[in-house]
């Protein structure tokens, strides 16, 4: 690209600058242009106005002239005096300067010419009788003047009609610039236009791929890397950009391995609570009073939830690193969730929950396991939020066009407040709202629950209006499309 424009401006600043020239350069030049064809007209219109009155003056000067001469004839004829014959030759050269320059105004000069060379003729014919000192040919001469008054008459209105011409050229000549200024300046309206879009958009294609870059990283899609192509200084700021993005990836993979580490390290311990709690229930080691049962029951019951606890962090670390693909398979709704039920059996019954089952014998293709810890997060989350005595709504069906399963979880808890509702699907967000029970939550669950039904191109998302406590409906399709398989 570099050899293929060697003057291409290499910073942010120097390419709106040029841009700002190159957009000004239709505007200037149909400036220039207008202002030298107001010039030119200009300059006619002057050119008219002077050579107008010019011809008016010459006119009326010759018509004076010319009676002042044939005055003098007149009265040397009666009073041949050297002095009256020094005023007539002083009249004669007035008279034949103004012929001359007459002859030399510009334009319809074919005509005037003719005039002018008669006239001229006449003034010389009428000198050589006075000079002749013949009474008969004075007496000729004079009758000349008559042609001479006929002739300065001629051309006044030979130079009226050559006015009147010129003024009727300006006016065509000043339409026609009219309309040619008016069609350019149709023209480069569009192009003007034209050329603030091309730089708008070759401006634009590096912002919007740093503002999609951000947008990327802001919401954790990391697998994308950054490219923007544009500017030295905008492609640096992507450059940067990108460190960002890789930067953040060893950080999210440090913090998955850590957990995975740590939740694998929880596991041999709480096994062993576990199953050492299990021991004193069955009175492996002797029997055991109410009392005691009662301790043992709650430190199985809270192991195992630690247990579910861990395997959600291992499932979401798995799948934040992995991005594994989906195992889909045949499944029958109804024996997932009664399975999924008879985990939390116990809690529901101590809390004295009803639950109100609506899920028919239903199926789809989905991954097992994923959709097994889908329900196992809502469910459990239901049961934690419910007050005791309340009920916990389950049903399942699927939507009008059949293709996709609606699957509903909903209780009569005290709901998710209003500026908490935006965040419940971020990793590791927990709520004000206190939870029940020893152990508090790790604040993933909902965000594995909206990570597996995004895997299978479904959606989940949080009803408002139905129930009087929390309500989420998964929408998962009956068959996933290749795209979210491939995505998992």
């Amino acid at each position: 690209m570099a050899n293929r424009f060697p003057l291409r401006p290499r910073s942010l600043t120097a390419l709106i600058l040029l841009g700002f020239v190159i957009v000004a350069l239709p505007a200037l030049f149909g400036t220039i242009s207008a202002a030298i064809e107001m010039r030119t007209l200009s300059s006619a219109s002057e050119r008219l106005v002077v050579n107008g009155v010019t011809a008016t003056q010459y006119t009326q000067a010759l018509v004076r002239q010319v009676s002042s001469l044939e005055r003098t004839v007149r009265l040397y004829q009666i009073i041949p005096r050297p002095a009256l014959l020094d005023t007539f030759r002083q009249n004669r050269d007035l008279l034949l300067q103004t012929l001359g320059g007459f002859a030399a105004l510009p334009g319809g000069k074919d005509d005037r010419v003719v005039v002018i060379e008669r006239m001229r003729s006449a003034v010389n014919d009428i000198s050589t009788a006075i000079d002749s000192g013949s009474q008969t040919r004075v007496n000729r001469a004079l009758r000349g003047f008559t042609q001479l008054a006929g002739d300065a008459g001629k051309l006044s209105e030979l130079a009226s009609s050559q006015t009147d011409a010129e003024l009727k050229q300006l006016q065509n000549e000043t339409e026609a610039v009219r309309r040619r200024l008016y069609w350019q300046s149709a023209m480069l309206i569009p192009i003007t236009i034209g050329l603030i879009i091309l730089f708008a958009v070759f401006l634009a294609r590096p912002i919007r791929q740093i503002d999609a870059a951000i947008g990327n990283i802001g919401h954790g899609r990391l697998s994308t890397s950054v490219k923007v192509q544009g500017p030295t200084d905008l492609k640096a700021l992507g450059k940067q950009l990108e460190w960002l993005r890789l930067r953040l990836i060893d950080i999210r993979e440090e913090r998955n391995k850590f957990l995975r580490h740590m939740s694998h390290e929880l596991k041999t311990p709480l096994a062993n609570i576990r199953e050492g709690s299990e021991l004193l229930i069955e009175g492996a080691v002797g029997a055991l009073s109410i009392e005691q049962r009662e301790v043992a029951g709650i430190l199985r019951d809270n192991s195992l939830r630690l247990q579910r606890l861990i395997e959600n962090l291992l499932s979401f670390s798995e799948w934040q690193a992995r991005r594994s693909e989906l195992e889909l398979s045949e499944i029958s709704v109804l024996p997932l969730v009664k399975s999924a039920i008879e985990t939390y059996q116990l809690p529901i019954n101590v809390h004295g929950l009803r639950l109100d089952l609506q899920v028919p014998d239903l199926t789809l293709m989905a991954d097992r396991a994923k959709v097994k810890l889908i329900l196992d997060n809502l469910i459990s989350n239901a049961v934690k939020f419910t007050p005791d005595g309340g009920t916990i709504t389950l049903r399942a069906a699927y939507n009008t066009d059949g293709s996709h399963l609606v699957f509903d979880v909903a209780d009569t808890g005290p709901g998710i407040p209003a500026d908490e509702r935006p965040r419940i699907f971020e990793a590791f967000y927990q709520g004000a709202t206190p939870q029940g029970g020893l152990v508090r939550g790790t604040g993933i669950g909902l965000s594995v629950v909206q990570e597996f039904v995004h895997a299978h191109g479904g959606t989940v998302e949080l009803v408002e209006g139905e129930f009087p406590g929390a309500h989420f409906r998964v929408k998962l399709p009956l068959i996933p499309s290749p795209t979210a398989v491939g995505k998992g």
